[in-house]
């Protein structure tokens, strides 16, 4: 269960684990929370089969369910969420996000069905964002299972006050749903011309992305004919763009907002920039390892256990100046940076692979169902 984007790192996950799932044979649902933004059922029912993350399931196994409600109205999703949960034969209930972890897991536990969340990352700032970071907090401590896709996450999670044995690292796979296109068709997608040098850079526009930082980098690399085409949206684009146009480099950052199939467009990129402050193990990171295209990335979270110095150039977070050296390097050094690029699809594809992915989750649902079940043997024989 989640409350998708229209796409995204997470989104990715939780289709992957799904399809991946009910190709084994199990039966999937996938309930997916979007908030109703029209006022009529049907114009509501439309937009639920038009959200890119439920056509995402069309030809797949998977029953994908839209629990569609106004905003903020908490008591109506859990009572559709229930409605769901009574209808079907339910062994285990995994959610992904703040959202669900908060406001729906906890009608798992009151049917006594054992419930596991995977934890991507954290993510925001301000007072709402700390006080939901809170209430999530406190949720997680309920859960049977809590997936870290990070030894860092787990590390955090456990300072967070979940028990050690509750906590468990599953680093996500990577499933590539198509192919990338070529550098034609992606820079031509992209409304690059001719041989312009492009630094790609994909996420959401939200501080802990650290595009600021990006921006502030690219500031010092005037010396060299670079653009960066920014896909993504969030709340701090209109800043973002006012600190570009501050700065005196409007004209070389594209804003080109949310691409649903961004990931095909990544060999349209002369190089991958992910400038994060956190992260966990980041989707996009695979999707420019696989595209075989020179990779720059912060030093955060799961970055390091993903890509080596033999794979990508890594930076410390918040750094411009280190930033802005390494694009400059890998600039100036194409060799090296094809080198890197092929080392790191190499990886990608020798310890990412679903298969063994799916398998590590199957072996904790087992492990939680029976112990729940050994919970309740328990019960009826005092």
């Amino acid at each position: 269960m989640l409350a998708p984007a229209p796409a995204g790192g997470l989104e990715r996950v939780v289709r992957a684990l799904s399809v991946g799932q009910a190709a084994r044979g199990h039966v999937v649902t996938v309930a997916a929370v979007l908030e109703r933004r029209v006022p009529s059922a049907s114009e509501a029912a439309a937009q639920a089969y038009e959200h890119p993350f439920i056509a995402s399931f069309a030809g797949t196994n998977v029953l994908a369910v839209p629990v569609i409600v106004a905003r903020r109205h908490y008591w109506r999703e859990r009572m559709v969420v229930r409605a769901l949960a009574d209808q079907h034969a339910v062994d285990i209930v995994h959610t992904h996000g703040r959202r669900p972890d908060v406001v729906d897991s906890g009608i798992a536990r009151a049917r006594n069905i054992p419930a596991v969340t995977t934890v991507h990352g954290f993510t925001g700032m301000g007072l709402r964002t700390f006080v939901n970071a809170a209430l999530q907090r406190r949720a997680l401590r309920q859960f049977d299972g809590v997936v870290a896709v990070s030894d860092t996450v787990a590390d955090a999670l456990q300072r967070f006050g979940v028990s050690a044995n509750r906590v468990h690292v599953i680093q996500n796979a990577y499933d590539q749903i198509a192919p990338p296109l070529s550098r034609t068709d992606a820079r031509r997608r992209l409304g690059v011309d001719g041989d312009a040098y492009v630094v790609g850079w994909v996420g959401r526009l939200s501080r802990e992305k650290g595009m600021d930082v990006l921006l502030a980098a690219m500031a010092e690399l005037r010396d060299r004919p670079v653009t960066v085409a920014v896909i993504g949206s969030g709340s701090e684009r209109v800043a973002l763009e006012t600190d570009a146009a501050t700065r005196g480099i409007a004209k070389a950052v594209r804003w080109l907002g949310q691409v649903n199939d961004a990931p095909r467009l990544f060999r349209g990129f002369d190089l991958f920039v992910l400038s994060s402050r956190s992260e966990g193990t980041p989707i996009a990171l695979f999707e420019a390892m696989d595209a075989e295209i020179p990779v720059v990335a912060t030093a955060v979270g799961g970055v390091p256990a993903v890509v080596s110095p033999a794979e990508a150039y890594l930076v410390p977070a918040g750094d411009p100046a280190a930033l802005a050296k390494a694009i400059r390097d890998s600039y100036d050094d194409r060799a090296t940076g094809r080198v890197h690029a092929a080392a790191a699809r190499a990886r990608l594809i020798s310890q990412y692979a679903v298969g063994p992915w799916l398998d590590r989750y199957d072996r904790l649902y087992t492990t939680l169902i029976a112990a729940r079940q050994g919970r309740r043997a328990d019960r009826g024989a005092a």
